[in-house]
């Protein structure tokens, strides 16, 4: 690959580029699907393809192409510079780049079984039983199952002119069940395990798959998709609030970690997913949360979904605060936003998910940081709340700052112990406020989630990104569905 790295950096620079590099990615996907035992998706993809950006008269310019080939490398490179020259002679102020240290160095995700050396009829044959045990729990009442496996594999090369050469090998897989119950006269109720959004990934091997354990929790799932059907409604009230890990980490995806990309804050979100409220002049000064909240951007974490060496930039990964005992004090951010607010270095959050776009500035493993207490500990100091897991709905207005989120399940907390399980349960909070009134946060129980599907940008690209998070407490928050939202409309 070298070569063809090399033929690309040399066109762009007889062409007049004053930086270039160039990404060669080969993509494995493999995505299986059963609803109902019957196969509903059966994907399995190999891309191999190009990127070039260049930097000239100020302006950037990308090309990319799916033929490796060293003559379509030089027409991609030349046609790369042009837009580069093009951008340019719009812009006011000329792009610039923090300095970053080029280096010659591999990375590989640590995998123990390769996802790709299992035949898929192995797969399948797996998922089709657990698809058929969640409906044989009660066909009477289980009206609709799935299960789903999907393994990903990148290997990418990365140059640049400043003089970087990194190869890597990213994997993941993960997957999970879920079933819908119906009784008569009362709406369905959906039941997933080990968490929404198809179940939940980490940048590990086969062998997480099979960690999951889905055959073995096909019963407790469907049970409790049926108990939520005669179950009584969340409450509307206001009251102390209890999530676990399967419905923080989204918690923490959609009013941290959106808000803190620093591209998305620039404005160059604002016309598809919006912008943000925590603005450069709050840096250092915005209390995000209270003191118990410390998040960071790391994707230095064994086995997390945006885990890797080097970013699409050729930026060592690292971590990075966020919000320090409750401060906002960082952003997720390129060599090029950096530069724009005065920031020394990168975050390492430059990525694309396909060779032909352009990387944007992605969340890795964006965490809460595990707090000092046990979950049963939160729960039995709680004398009244209630416990939600599992997110099954979310909006959040464009700046992530007012938000509703429903879950698929949640719990009476009474007199510190877990009561009786409710259905259809909703909160709303602002984020400032919300995260200000967190108190607890548990380390037992903390670990890494995964979701695949984060879309961001115009066109859409979709990434995977990872969450640590326990459980953890939250006061005065309200739930259920407010007579004056009743009354406005508001949902």
């Amino acid at each position: 690959m070298r070569d063809l790295t090399e033929k690309a950096l040399e066109v762009c620079s007889k062409e007049g580029a004053t930086y270039a590099d160039i990404r060669i990615v080969t993509i494995k996907d493999e995505d299986i699907s059963i609803k109902n035992g019957t196969i509903q998706t059966l994907n399995i993809a190999n891309i191999k393809g190009f990127g070039i950006r260049t930097i000239s008269n100020g302006g950037l310019g990308f090309a990319g192409s799916y033929d490796v080939s060293a003559k379509e490398i030089g027409r991609m490179a030349k046609l790369a510079v042009r837009i580069a020259k093009a951008s340019g002679a719009t812009r006011k102020k000329p792009i610039v780049f923090v300095d970053e240290k080029p280096v010659e160095d591999s990375y590989k995700t640590p995998i123990k079984k390769d996802p790709f050396s299992i035949p898929s009829e192995e797969k399948i044959e797996l998922l089709m039983e657990a698809d058929k045990q969640l409906r044989a729990y009660n066909p009477d009442e289980i009206k609709m199952s799935r299960a789903d496996f999907r393994g990903h594999q990148e290997d990418k090369v990365f140059a640049s002119s400043e003089g970087a050469y990194i190869t890597q090998q990213i994997t993941f897989c993960g997957g999970g069940i879920a079933c819908t119950a119906i009784s008569p006269g009362e709406p369905p109720q959906t039941r997933s395990y080990p968490g929404s959004f198809r179940g939940n990934f980490s940048a590990k091997g086969y062998d997480y798959f099979e960690s999951l354990k889905l055959l073995e929790n096909t019963e407790k799932t469907a049970d409790e998709a049926i108990a939520l059907t005669g179950a009584k409604h969340c409450p509307t009230e206001k009251t102390v609030l209890l999530l676990d890990g399967h419905q923080l980490m989204l918690q923490i995806h959609e009013s941290c970690g959106h808000p803190t990309e620093l591209d998305r804050v620039l404005g160059t979100e604002a016309a598809f997913a919006g912008t943000s409220f925590m603005t450069p002049e709050k840096l250092g000064k915005l209390m995000f949360g209270s003191e118990y909240v410390n998040m960071t951007s790391d994707c230095t974490l064994p086995g997390g979904l945006g885990t890797y060496g080097y970013d699409d930039e050729g930026v060592k990964a690292k971590r990075v605060d966020l919000v320090k005992n409750g401060l906002f004090v960082g952003y997720q951010s390129s060599r090029e936003t950096a530069a724009i607010i005065g920031l020394k270095e990168s975050s390492a959050g430059m990525r694309a998910d396909n060779p032909q776009k352009l990387p944007l500035v992605r969340m890795t493993n964006i965490n809460l940081e595990p707090g000092d207490w046990k979950r049963d500990e939160i729960i039995a100091d709680t004398k009244k709340g209630i416990l939600m897991s599992t997110n099954k709905s979310w909006s959040i207005d464009d700046k992530r700052l007012n938000f509703q989120f429903g879950t698929e399940i949640a719990w009476e907390i009474v007199n510190g112990e877990i009561g009786q399980i409710l259905k259809n349960p909703t909160y709303t909070g602002i984020t400032p406020e919300f995260w200000g009134g967190m108190d607890a946060h548990s380390k037992d129980d903390w670990k890494l989630l995964g979701t695949p599907n984060c879309g961001k940008g115009q066109p859409g690209q979709v990434m995977y990104v990872g969450h640590g998070c326990g459980t953890a407490r939250f006061n005065n928050i309200r739930v259920g569905v407010m007579q004056d939202d009743m009354k406005t409309g508001v949902q």
